[in-house]
């Protein structure tokens, strides 16, 4: 069956394009969702009309976009999970989890569906691509580590309670050795 596509749809074509489809994917799916309309000679002279306006909306979409690609663009997101001993993720990290993170690092919504990774269930570094258009898609950078090796980042915060007693601790370890030493001298 032929189809002419009133949306882009994703790995098949663009507006406006001619695609021969399976009849069954054309009856079911793309004409009730309105993505595409029955190739016919009348619908064929539409074709065109359709193709100028999804390049305007592309464009103005493209646009838009652009300062997302730009924060997206070599941003990289950690994640500190449980794997065992040969590296093995207890579990995965999946493409929502992706999403919540650069949601929760830049207040960003990126839909699941626009991070093309199956999940990740190794320790490594991932480069991960993200179509926010069918031009527009920058590379993130996905880090997942073992529980116990994550490197913390340098904080400006207070010392928590626990290592301002233990610096005393050992403050206080240091005073009686000078005091026995003095008392020996």
């Amino acid at each position: 069956m032929k189809v002419l596509l009133i949306k882009d749809v994703y790995k098949l074509g663009r507006a406006g394009d001619i695609k021969k489809v399976a009849d069954g994917y054309g009856r079911n799916y793309l004409i009730p969702q309105g993505l595409a309309i029955p190739a016919t000679e009348k619908t064929m002279t539409l074709a065109e009309s359709i193709a100028s306006k999804a390049n305007e909306k592309r464009a103005i979409l493209s646009n838009e976009l652009m300062g997302v690609a730009d924060i997206l663009s070599g941003l990289e997101v950690d994640f500190v999970v449980k794997a065992g001993e040969t590296g093995k993720l207890y579990g995965s990290v999946t493409p929502q989890m992706i999403a919540d993170r650069i949601k929760e690092l830049k207040e960003l919504e990126i839909d699941r569906h626009q991070i093309s990774t199956e999940p990740i269930r190794t320790l490594g570094e991932f480069d991960i691509p993200i179509h926010l258009t069918l031009d527009l898609i920058p590379q993130i950078k996905v880090i997942v580590r073992r529980e116990g090796e994550a490197v913390k980042p340098q904080s400006t915060k207070a010392p928590s309670t626990e290592s301002v007693e233990a610096q005393t601790k050992v403050e206080a370890v240091d005073t009686s050795t000078e005091i026995q030493a003095e008392a020996e001298a």
